[in-house]
């Protein structure tokens, strides 16, 4: 027998040798709002599959967690590409990207035709068909040389270079009604747990719609998003031309000797769109109605700082004299700042900022006038005068970076011709294999992690125990800014993960196995060993990634 401890309902109850968390959930008789779908065993994620032969800690998660919302999603990609190749045989199914609450997707037939609307109705109707027989989810772990000449054979070239490009000894993978496939994450057991999803055209090709994560019982509500999907589809073409699909191929290139060229590449990309933003502001400067104010935004952790700075550079080049501030110097004092329910500060809420304040200093600016902005003391929680004054002389323009920078409120005394918005984000646009997706957030997320440790001002466990607090309010008071900007700036290039896998391995190993936060950890690190790892020593001194690996001439 063996002692099962239950997080949810801290009982811990003996069950015999082999039994799955299937089989020993009924016997805890949980009281949660949704099913259960997943698990954390010893904080490591598992499907329900998962047969217990030693003491063990479970946590079971339903689909309002991270962990059981990747379940039911990669599970949902899974039908999705098996129920393609029963309806149209020989065809490449692609999951580009998550985007506007769900996975973009395309579909190549076999004889390159274009998916029509009853093909969608066919496809949709197998896929509810599959829902509606239950069928299980089988895992199976092989040797790579195996699953790779399995692969090989169905024609998932992406796949097999991903396994050939990590050196891994065995594979593990699952299959559907004896169609195989792979996924770096566990599935559900059976696809009878797939109730809520919807499948829509859009935009050349389809959208796989998700249930909501705090109503899972519904359809996460449609957004749309053109500009994000534009930038995407941008960075897209520029793989497709570089001959870079997936990991696989970049792993491959930079196994050739080929990483410093793609860093150069990268980068000379990023700073051709950061010349081509430069010259629209001084456009719009020079225009009869002129713009004299640009705010700068973006979520944690997407370069927002350092861009500024170098299209300050820009700027300049172009005869046009930046003046910038942080909104981070506007923060009220601690003792006033916001709080969470459980009592700690929110940092990332509006009324962190004192914007009225704010915004009597840039109408002063813009008025001509000289201000002395605050500086915040991090330290003392205390927002503080040192001299520094600010004045707007002709020829000049105004940059205000912070994560409210596009909130209306923070500047709504400002004629709207007057500004020019910027959003920043991490847009990933390459992929594992055709059929697992990059989550954007954990893009930002590893960045934050070697941020903050270098730095000494959290441990990769603080760093990951704050995350969720921060992708709520992103999701509340960033994102919903994100369509209206003028301009998306994608701070994100091929090689990062691979850049940021010498620097946040040995970080990550030092998140305690004991504690919650080893999941994610234990998850992150899983996924770095994806990637082939590259120096750091061709990134230059005035890349964006070097805000968080170190070496920054900023």
């Amino acid at each position: 027998m063996v002692n099962v401890f239950c997080v949810n309902t801290g009982t811990a109850k003996l069950f015999p040798e082999g039994t799955s968390l299937l089989e020993i959930l009924p016997s805890f008789e949980l009281e949660m709002p949704y099913p259960v779908i997943a698990a954390k065993v010893n904080n490591v994620t598992q499907g329900l599959k998962y047969r217990v032969f030693n003491t063990r800690t479970v946590e079971f998660l339903d689909y309002t967690s991270y962990i059981g919302r990747s379940v039911y999603c990669n599970s949902l990609c899974f039908l999705l590409c098996k129920a393609a190749r029963d309806v149209f045989p020989d065809c490449r199914v692609i999951l580009r990207r998550p985007i506007s609450k769900g996975y973009f997707c395309t579909i190549t037939k076999a004889d390159n035709s274009v998916l029509s609307y009853s093909d969608l109705d066919r496809l949709t109707m197998r896929m509810r068909e599959m829902v509606e027989a239950d069928i299980p989810f089988r895992r199976h772990e092989v040797r790579t040389e195996e699953a790779i000449e399995l692969f090989r054979n169905m024609g998932y070239e992406d796949k097999v270079k991903l396994m050939r490009s990590t050196g891994d000894v065995d594979v593990k993978y699952y299959t559907l009604e004896g169609s195989a496939d792979y996924f770096y994450e566990a599935l559900l057991p059976s696809t009878g747990y797939m109730k809520v999803w919807d499948l829509s055209m859009y935009r050349g090709g389809l959208l796989l719609r998700v249930p909501d994560r705090h109503k899972p019982e519904e359809l996460a509500p449609f957004t749309e998003q053109p500009k994000t999907f534009e930038v995407f589809s941008e960075n897209l073409k520029w793989n497709r031309i570089m001959g870079l699909d997936n990991v696989g191929d970049v792993n491959l290139a930079c196994q050739r000797g080929e990483a410093g060229d793609l860093i150069r590449i990268a980068e000379a990309l990023q700073e051709k769109k950061i010349v081509q933003i430069a010259e629209e502001i001084e456009r719009r400067v020079n225009q009869e109605d002129p713009v004299k104010l640009v705010l700068i935004t973006g979520p944690s952790s997407s370069g927002k700082s350092t861009f500024c700075k170098r299209l300050s550079i820009q700027l300049k080049a172009c005869g046009i004299r930046p003046v910038s501030f942080s909104t981070d110097d506007y923060f009220v004092n601690r003792l006033d700042t916001p709080r969470l329910p459980d009592g700690s500060f929110d940092f990332d809420n509006f009324d962190t900022v004192d914007h009225d304040y704010l915004q009597k200093d840039v109408m002063k600016l813009l008025a001509g006038e000289t201000v002395e902005v605050p500086e915040y003391n991090f330290v003392t929680g205390l927002r503080e005068f040192n001299g520094k004054k600010l004045r707007l002389e002709p020829g000049s323009i105004l940059l205000i970076e912070g994560i409210h920078a596009l909130n209306p409120r923070l500047t709504d005394q400002v004629p709207e011709s007057a500004k020019y918005r910027i959003f920043i984000n991490t847009i990933t646009s390459i992929s594992l294999d055709d059929h697992n997706c990059i989550p954007t957030s954990d893009n930002r997320l590893l960045r934050r992690i070697v941020r903050d440790f270098n730095k000494g001002a959290f441990t990769a466990r603080e760093s990951i125990m704050h995350w969720p607090n921060v992708r709520r309010s992103e999701v509340k008071w960033i994102y919903p800014y994100q369509e209206c900007a003028d301009v998306l700036f994608n701070s994100a290039y091929l090689v990062e993960f691979a850049v940021l896998r010498a620097h946040a391995e040995r970080i990550l190993m030092t998140v305690p196995k004991n504690c919650p936060e080893y999941s994610d950890a234990h998850r992150l690190q899983k996924f770095l060993s994806y990637f082939t790892p590259v120096s750091d020593k061709d990134v230059p001194s005035t890349s964006l990634l070097r805000g968080f690996i170190g070496g920054s001439s900023f």
